[in-house]
């Protein structure tokens, strides 16, 4: 199957010929044309890559990007920004896109930026929606913990952020520097490590996942975090984290 592409530009000459190389190399593509169809668009259409412009008509491309990576946070996105731009260019990476083009670009250029991020998304699978654990289930929408001895527990919006980007990732050591980058949304070493570790002793408190003896979150002493068991369905979005000991 093809990859499909949305391109959100207002400018219809640069999008126009955007959609033609991008057609051209075998791609599909879906077309926004201002902030309003464009926000609609990459919330809610089947699409692999987002290229998104930064100034647009109604909803700006910095507002459609935090609404993406709310609603779909493993949905790659490449900014697309005037030469001089350099303060939203910042901004769009701090919030999560993963890479940016600067105006005027050829379409050589463009085709090599997409290729590199399809090439890493491999490794962000659908989002997670729930996470079943040995004890109960991890419900991301509402932010809750459901025992199966009846009781509940909430979960802070970071906590859960963290959670489901270490489950929408099973298997792989994820690095402190990669969770407040993707998690907090800060350049690393802007913030003590020192947080992330007390938010990681709070999640395995809340998952009753024994500290001495992990069967969830493991520490990977010098490299980061490791979440086992949890493998996302593409068809339901959920995960399963089955493990009895």
């Amino acid at each position: 199957m093809n990859r499909r592409v949305l391109v959100i530009e207002d400018d219809r000459a640069i999008r126009r010929a955007v959609v033609d190389a991008l057609e051209y190399h075998g791609y599909e593509v879906l077309e926004a044309g201002d902030g309003d169809d464009g926000l609609e668009r990459a919330t809610t259409a089947e699409c692999d890559l987002v290229l998104l412009d930064l100034i647009l008509p109604g909803p700006s491309g910095l507002d459609i990007l935090r609404a993406v990576r709310e609603s779909r946070p493993t949905l790659p996105v490449i900014i697309l920004t005037a030469r001089g731009d350099e303060d939203d260019r910042v901004e769009g990476l701090r919030i999560g896109a993963d890479d940016y083009v600067v105006k005027p670009f050829s379409p050589r250029e463009l085709l090599a930026r997409i290729q590199a991020v399809l090439r890493r998304s491999p490794e962000r699978p659908t989002d997670v929606a729930t996470v079943r654990f040995n004890g109960g289930s991890v419900v991301f929408g509402r932010r809750e913990i459901l025992y199966d001895d009846g009781s509940r527990a909430e979960l802070s919006e970071r906590e859960a952020d963290l959670l489901r980007y270490l489950a929408c990732h099973p298997g792989r050591v994820i690095s402190r520097d990669e969770i407040l980058h993707r998690v907090w949304r800060i350049e690393p070493r802007r913030l003590e490590t020192r947080t992330i570790d007390m938010h990681i002793f709070r999640l395995r408190e809340k998952l009753r996942d024994d500290p001495a003896r992990p069967a969830l979150i493991h520490t990977v002493r010098g490299k980061g975090y490791l979440f086992d068991g949890a493998e996302a369905d593409p068809s339901t979005g959920k995960a399963n984290t089955e493990r009895g000991e």
